[in-house]
Order: C-alpha cells, then sequence, then structure tokens
C-alpha cells in the first residue's frame, strides 16, 4: 500500500503553510491556537479519495499538514517578546526574521528527534487514551468504509457546527453566567485573632461564575477519554470556579475594588477582575498541579523510559542493522541520526546564543539548559497530550516555567542587561516550540500505531513540514 508519496507530501506541505499561518494569526488575536489535526484530517481525506490514495497516503498528509500549527503554537508565546522588550528594535529580516525562523527550526527539530527516543513508551502506554488520536483515527476509517460512514460523519461534523453556531448568535444560551457576592464590600471583615481588640481585615467582593457550558466538540471528548478521566477534567473546573476564584475574590476584593473604574463600586467591572484572578493566580496554580502530575507519571514510567533509552543505544551500537529485523510500523529514524542530529543542534544552539549573549560561558549553559529541559517537557507535554489532547496542551504555562529556570540560571552566572533577556527568551523560544510539536507529533504518531502507519515515514515527513513552517 502506499504511503510516503509526493502527493500526500505536498499536499501535506501546502495544508501545513496555511493552517500555520492561521493558527499564527489566531494565536497573536486570541491568545490561543485550536489543533489542526481534525481539519487536516478532514481536507487530506476528502482530497486523496479523489485521488484513490490510500489510507496511509492519508496519514502522511495530516501528519505533515498538522505540524505546522505547533511551530505556530510555539512561535506566538516567544517570539514577540523579543521585540516587546527591546531585545530587537524591529522585526525585519535582518534584525529579526532569520533568527525566528532558527529559532523555530531547531525548536522543532528537537521536538522531532526528542519524540523518536520517547515514542515506543509513550504510544503504547495502555494509560494514555490520546482521545483526539482516536478521533482522528475514526475520521480516516470512516472514509475507507465507504459513502455510508463518511456521510455519518460529515453529519455528525455538521451538527456539532450547527449546534455551535446558534449558541453563537444566541439562539439559546450555551453558558449562564451568574453574579454571586461573596461578603459585604465595605461590612464584611475577618479579626486577626479571638481578642477583641484584634485587627479585623476588610473583605468581601463579588465574583462571576459560569454554568457549564454546551461543546459538542468537549462532550465528543469526554466520551472519549472515558469517564474517570472526563470527571476529573470537570472537578477541576469546579474546584477553580466555585472555590479558589471566589475564594480570592473575598480576600483580595477591597484591594481590587481600588482598581475598578468610576461607577464600578456595583458589579461592574468585576467579571473582568474575575477572569484576571483566573488566568494570572488559578490557572498558574493549575499548570503547576499539572507539571507536578507530569514528573509523577515519569517517575511511575522510569523503567519504561530507561528501557527505551537502552534499546536506542544498543540500536546506535548495532549502527542502523537492526532495520531489518524490525517491523515496518515499529521502524523509526535511525538512533546514530537522532543522536547525531542532538549534537549537531546542540553546537547550532552554542552559536546562536553566542551571538544573542556574546558570553560564551552564557551560550553554553543555555545550550545546556535547552537540551535539558526540551528533553523534560517534550516528556510532559507527550503525556498531557495523551491524556488531554493536544488542543488541551499548556504549552504556555511550559513556556513560564523555562522562562523561570533559565532566567535563575542567567543570573547566576552573571548573564544580564538586554543580552541576557535575549538569552532567556531564546531558550524559551526553542523549548516552548519542541514542546509543542513533541505533543504534536506523539498525537500523530498514536494515529499512525492505529492505522497502521510507518513512524520513520511520519518522522521524516514532519521535519520537512517544520522547515517550510519555520520559514
Amino acid at each position: 500500500m502506499p504511503e510516503f508519496t509526493f502527493r500526500a507530501l505536498l499536499l501535506g506541505l501546502v495544508l501545513t503553510t496555511i493552517l500555520g499561518a492561521a493558527n499564527a494569526y489566531l494565536g497573536l488575536k486570541a491568545g490561543m491556537t485550536i489543533a489542526a489535526t481534525y481539519p487536516a484530517a478532514v481536507i487530506g481525506m476528502a482530497i486523496l479519495r479523489l485521488m484513490k490514495g490510500s489510507i496511509l497516503e492519508e496519514n502522511i498528509a495530516r501528519t505533515v499538514g498538522s505540524i505546522g500549527e505547533s511551530v505556530a503554537a510555539g512561535a506566538i508565546f516567544t517570539i514577540p517578546a523579543f521585540v516587546l522588550s527591546g531585545a530587537w528594535t524591529s522585526f525585519g529580516f535582518k534584525e529579526a526574521y532569520w533568527k525566528s525562523t532558527a529559532l523555530m527550526f531547531v525548536g522543532g527539530i528537537l521536538g522531532i528527534l526528542f519524540v523518536t527516543l520517547l515514542r515506543r513508551v509513550m504510544v503504547e502506554d495502555p494509560e494514555l487514551p490520546f482521545p483526539e488520536s482516536v478521533a482522528a483515527s475514526e475520521i480516516h476509517k470512516a472514509g475507507q468504509m465507504g459513502s455510508g460512514a463518511a456521510s455519518m460523519l460529515f453529519k455528525a461534523m455538521g451538527a456539532g457546527a450547527g449546534i455551535y453556531f446558534l449558541g453563537v448568535i444566541h439562539l439559546f444560551a450555551a453558558s449562564k453566567d451568574f453574579v454571586v457576592r461573596i461578603g459585604e464590600l465595605g461590612r464584611s471583615a475577618v479579626r486577626l485573632g479571638s481578642g477583641d481588640s484584634a485587627a479585623a481585615v476588610p473583605v468581601g467582593g463579588v465574583s462571576t461564575i459560569s454554568a457549564p457550558a454546551v461543546s459538542p466538540a468537549y462532550l465528543g471528548v469526554g466520551y472519549i477519554i472515558g469517564p474517570r478521566l472526563a470527571a476529573l477534567n470537570f472537578s477541576g473546573g469546579v474546584i477553580a470556579w466555585g472555590l479558589m476564584v471566589p475564594l480570592l475574590v473575598y480576600f483580595l476584593g477591597p484591594q481590587m475594588r481600588a482598581t475598578l473604574p468610576a461607577g464600578g463600586a456595583g458589579t461592574a467591572g468585576w467579571d473582568d477582575l474575575t477572569m484576571n484572578i483566573w488566568k494570572f493566580i488559578v490557572r498558574p496554580i493549575a499548570v503547576g498541579g499539572m507539571l507536578v502530575g507530569a514528573c509523577y507519571t515519569l517517575f511511575r514510567m522510569r523503567t519504561s523510559l530507561a528501557i527505551g533509552m537502552k534499546r536506542a543505544v544498543s540500536d546506535l551500537k548495532k549502527s542502523g542493522k537492526q532495520t531489518q529485523n524490525v517491523s515496518r510500523t515499529e521502524r523509526d529514524l535511525s538512533p546514530k541520526v537522532v543522536f547525531a542530529g542532538l549534537g549537531a543542534t546542540f553546537l547550532c544552539m552554542i552559536a546562536l546564543y553566542f551571538y544573542f549573549a556574546q558570553i560564551l560561558s552564557g551560550a553554553i549553559v543555555a545550550a545546556a539548559v535547552m537540551i535539558i529541559l526540551g528533553f523534560f517537557f517534550a516528556a510532559v507535554s507527550g503525556n498531557l497530550v495523551g491524556m488531554i489532547g493536544s488542543s488541551n496542551n499548556p504549552v504556555s504555562g511550559l513556556t513560564l516555567s523555562t522562562l523561570i529556570v533559565a532566567a535563575l540560571l542567567m543570573i547566576s552566572i552573571g548573564v544580564s542587561g538586554m543580552s541576557g533577556v535575549a538569552a532567556v527568551l531564546g531558550v524559551a523560544a526553542v523549548v516552548c516550540v519542541s514542546s509543542a510539536v513533541a505533543g504534536e507529533m506523539l498525537q500523530d504518531l498514536k494515529v499512525g500505531h492505529i492505522l497502521g502507519g510507518t513512524p520513520r515515514s511520519m518522522q521524516i515527513g514532519d521535519i520537512l513540514g517544520i522547515f517550510v513552517a519555520s520559514a
């Protein structure tokens, strides 16, 4: 059955350009991106069916077509920061374009190389449901089952789009917002002690709470991941909006009241303040919890990871001869290529970071941090994608963690000023793109695992897709 064909690769490269550009615009405008796996799967299936293409060609087209979104997702959180911080005075070709292209390309390649080492451990883990991978594989399977299954697929997509559209135009209330007074502003207080003379601290505020929204997309995700993980996700929302946000509003309300515009003493303006509490306090707490959970998962998988690394080193010693005895569906990029690529990337990043910081020691430290954090966050990203899908992968939270670690290391070795800012942002940019690409690549590899695709072909296709998307 044909798989890595010119038409499948060309279609994937066209899709990665279009979907990557669309997600870059959406990300810069709204601060978030959407998974390109589904549109790439549907468009690739529709076009290749006209050419009598195989399901494996559709798999390649979707894999290559969706990787541009990950490069864009990693870039939008970090590249603009160079201009905003003053590290770059403009975004011209000489000043910034080639640098950003290099950062995105290196980050993307790192993500692919790290995933190659982690593929067998992650993809074959029975506790990772990979909800979006299962959904994407069902799209491809429906296209191969004849017009009846494809018709049902598109009818379901139309029904979901129709329900969402009716909610957008407010034909029915997709969700309901409630305004809840937490205490009484100017009256409620908490005494710091039991005595009558104990100091009293003013408390109270106004919180907005949203009822669970009607979302066909999330209903589908919940069905795929099962009741246990769906209950965990729902519980997280209840804890965030039912406990933490009201609690913070209660204690921070008097201080927040001073930031309200004139006339905002009632309920007006509190919705924005409540959203900021969730965005800048509660959500980072959740990201920290996910990092701890991911670290625990990696610790639990330490034996499997060690076996995977030993297998890679063993394959490297055999100089690629193992590919003759490995089935097509288990064939990755050669370990020799992977480790050589990691070494070349490390040297390139030392040169690039030296260009940023003008300090050799800082450049070496930055490159070393990039490799270590890149591998760790690639594993974390893959684990999170396996649980909740790439659409909900907290790439921005991983980037903030990288920024903190890199900044502390730069300060500790004496790299400061604008050169230090550029070096820290450079590390964050590479790790951010690497994490996003790693999550998306693992999601695609799981689809390939379900459909019977060749991992090596998918990895080569994504390398070409990253080159096009970065440029």
